[in-house]
């Protein structure tokens, strides 16, 4: 398999082109950015972790029977993936109040919520990812519904799995963002599952094990990555 030119590269990762056109090579970058860019910084082998991160929920999504982009990890910072037509919306599922959620509502960060909660953005960092419906979604001819019906059920789905998985780690799933693509008629969840698209909580203490820590300047990020790592692989 032979890594050909840049295809693409965003706040947190590079994607290059193969001698195989059904595959790509995504690389994980050290490149942190919160608040649509305005905060910009490098954290020392954050992609390496991403990537291992990403790869053991990956590897567990594909056991559990979700159909996703990932083929395997080639190294400390690439895994190979399948290309897809990356749909341009980003998918949230929160278990418990916090961030914009907690702001937007007037709610105590920590409120557990009654029920899962989905949300849909439109991915566009001109217009810093507003909030949509999926009724804008198909009126725009962003997506159809029967491809959002299938994007539901699998963030759900997802949601479940992770959420057990990560009990048993002792840590909290708060919420987390999903990007999907589509594939030959079907829909894979495709981009990342990592401390950068989650928020990870302690069980206990409810230290936060994640990205808040960079936007919020928490300090000891890498060091948060690096435990929910730990706790991953054991």
């Amino acid at each position: 398999m032979e890594k050909l030119e840049l295809l693409y590269e965003g706040k947190a990762k590079k994607v290059y082109k193969t001698s195989d056109p059904s595959l790509l090579i995504m690389e994980f970058k050290d490149d942190a950015t919160a608040f649509d860019g305005k905060k910009k910084g490098v954290i020392e082998d954050k992609g390496i972790l991403n990537c291992r991160i990403s790869t053991i929920f990956f590897e567990l999504l594909g056991e559990k029977g979700i159909d996703t982009h990932f083929v395997k990890r080639l190294n400390d910072r690439e895994m190979l993936v399948k290309s897809v037509k990356i749909l341009p919306i980003e998918v949230i599922v929160r278990n418990i109040a916090a961030g914009s959620m907690a702001k937007r509502y007037g709610i105590e960060e920590g409120f557990e919520l009654k029920r899962p909660v989905l949300e849909f953005c439109l991915k566009d960092d001109r217009l810093g990812d507003p909030m949509i419906n999926n009724y804008h979604l198909i009126a725009l001819g962003i997506a159809r519904e029967e491809q959002l019906k299938k994007i539901e059920e699998m963030a759900f789905n997802v949601n479940n799995i992770l959420k057990e998985y990560l009990m048993a780690k002792g840590i909290l799933l708060v919420d987390f963002k999903l990007e999907f693509g589509e594939k030959d008629g079907n829909i894979l969840l495709a981009d990342e599952i990592s401390p950068d698209t989650c928020r990870f909580w302690d069980i206990n203490t409810k230290e936060k094990l994640d990205k808040d820590r960079f936007r919020r300047d928490l300090g000891n990020i890498i060091e948060a990555y690096r435990e929910v790592y730990s706790r991953l692989k054991n």
